[in-house]
């Protein structure tokens, strides 16, 4: 009896709860297209509107970029073609593995985007398709690194790299002198440094040969961060067959300087070769891999024998492998857009042009620096970048880099290879890839130099007055009128609306956002384009002889 109550009970009580939830969904019912519209709504709003938090802070970044001189090294301005592809559509697919082989389907015109891009970097460096593969899904060239070591080594291999506090890259295998392991390289491999010669700053190859031979790296790598130099790729090649060891190149640097044929070609010797695809190359931020393919040259002396496996190259499936899905799932589709972009723009003269003036103008810094008594690494420079050590001045990098930052310069201190440990670096990098971009010639880093100098001056006195500790040094610094008039005249060296001028006369070509435009130049160059029919996509500006011709700065 108590049983059949309580039946009665639930169906009764089941029965109310599905008239309840029937008598919901009625009520919602008229209101479906209002609710569709809603949920269709959600993406309408530009930035501004849906986040203006964001929003602000990245239009002040966007600002602090114009503003300044920028001077790192491994930044660079990318074109509008390349920001829309970053920001557009693409982002949306997801296409987990390579080209003809997704793990989702839908991707037929990323495969189309890819394999442009893939086509357009073999086309960049000049290389045959038939020798040499490329991947373009790494998200960076540590992760391009990583992936040729994951793809060709077991753990615990060795590899062998410049010592960062030389000028090489932590994704090389660094670890600290206390035997600190930094990267995922020197954690998970093997890695014994070389190193420059600490009186010249020059690469010792004969030290070299000889860690090598004894050491018996399974890659040795070539390529840095932080060395000035050109590299000799043919040492490099004698020293890896002498002990066996896979020779790749991480030409991240100065891979704008190669393609332009502005530097060695390591493409002639590496087997392997890896680079970002921002920094000289003015592409977007990710990674990049190049591999020999093929059947293997035949060395001086031996037989060539029919179907070894022995005889061809083997990197291709590996690395590729390596990348996905070993260390990544789906590639950035709206990178590889852009850099197949930036890619097409690295084809062409004018490209070319642009990069042979980032080492004229490095050039021309260092021999303005020089002339004013500063101790570079190297003596000079063979590339973009310089080194200078600031400890004849008495200053570290750390302080000097701060300074400078004040004065709305930007640059980065450095490890200097006589320095003891990374805890004080001795110097900093000095780069001109950005500076070029925005339109600076020979005669714009004369006046750069002057500054760099007088920001020098500034961080000696303050630290004089009040000392090295880091408190008090940038608390003297506050109101400093020195910097606040060296701010000034950064900013109006590198005011956007005014172009960045030089005292040569000629014209800068320059879209809204303040970047070189160098296509159009070359047209007007040409006699293909003149000032009147520019439309309103680019600006024009006639440099004034007298913009910086009279700035001193003492």
């Amino acid at each position: 009896m108590c049983l059949k109550r309580r039946r009665d009970s639930e169906s009764s009580s089941s029965t109310n709860s599905a008239a309840c939830n029937n008598s919901k969904r009625v009520s919602f019912g008229p209101d479906l297209e209002s609710r569709r519209s809603a949920v269709r709504a959600w993406g309408d709003q530009p930035l501004r509107i849906a986040d203006p938090d964001v929003f602000d802070i990245m239009e002040k970044e966007k600002n602090r970029q114009f503003k300044g001189i920028e001077l790192i090294a491994s930044e660079n301005f990318v074109c509008k073609a390349v920001m829309e592809a970053l920001g557009s559509h693409l982002t949306n697919k997801y296409s987990e593995g390579m080209p003809g082989a997704r793990y989702y389907c839908g991707n037929q015109y990323i495969d189309e985007i890819e394999n442009i891009c893939c086509d357009r970097a073999l086309a960049a460096f000049n290389l045959d398709a038939n020798n040499w593969g490329v991947n373009v899904q790494p998200y960076s060239c540590t992760s391009a690194n990583f992936a040729v070591y994951t793809g060709l080594l077991l753990p615990g291999d060795r590899i062998m790299g410049l010592d960062t506090p030389s000028g090489g890259n932590t994704s090389h295998g660094y670890y600290t002198p206390n035997g600190r392991k930094v990267s995922g390289a020197s954690i998970f491999f093997e890695s014994l440094p070389y190193k420059v010669n600490p009186l010249t700053g020059y690469i010792d190859y004969d030290k070299l040969e000889e860690r090598a031979l004894d050491f018996r790296p399974k890659i040795l790598i070539c390529g840095g961060s932080s060395y000035p130099r050109e590299w000799e790729y043919s040492r490099f090649r004698q020293i890896a067959d002498k002990c066996g060891a896979v020779l790749l190149c991480d030409m991240a640097q100065i891979s704008g300087l190669i393609a332009a044929n502005a530097c060695d070609n390591p493409f002639d010797y590496c087997d392997i070769v890896t680079s970002t695809t921002h920094k000289s190359l003015r592409g977007p931020r990710g990674g990049i891999i190049f591999y020999r393919k093929g059947t293997k040259p035949r060395k001086r002396g031996t037989l060539l024998t029919q179907g070894d496996e022995s005889d061809h190259y083997d990197f291709e499936e590996k690395i590729n492998f390596a990348v996905t899905p070993a260390l990544q799932g789906g590639p950035h589709n709206n990178h590889i857009a852009a850099l197949a972009i930036a890619l097409k723009q690295v084809a062409t003269p004018v490209y070319k042009a642009y990069m042979h003036q980032v080492k004229k103008n490095a050039q021309a810094l260092a021999s303005a620096l020089l002339r004013r008594k500063c101790k570079l690494i190297t003596g000079g420079t063979d590339n973009h970048l310089i080194l200078w050590d600031l400890r004849p001045l008495g200053l570290t990098g750390k302080t000097y880099e701060k300074v400078c930052e004040m004065c709305h310069i930007t640059l980065n201190k450095i490890t200097i290879s006589s320095d003891n440990g990374t805890i004080s670096p001795g110097g900093v990098r000095v780069g001109t890839p950005a500076m070029t971009s925005r339109g600076c010639l020979e005669s714009d880093f004369e006046t750069v130099a002057e500054f760099l100098l007088k920001a020098a001056h500034i961080a000696s006195v303050a630290q004089r007055e009040h000392g090295k500790f880091p408190r008090a040094f940038l608390k003297a610094l506050e109101n400093n009128k020195d910097i606040m008039e060296l701010r000034h005249r950064v900013e109006s060296f590198a005011k956007v609306d005014s172009g960045v001028q030089s005292s040569g006369g000629n014209v800068a070509v320059m879209d809204k956002a303040g970047l070189v435009c160098p296509e159009i130049l070359h047209e007007i160059e040409n006699g293909t384009q003149n000032l009147s029919n520019a439309g309103d996509k680019f600006t024009w500006f006639q440099k004034s002889s007298s913009t910086h011709s009279g700035t001193s700065v003492k």
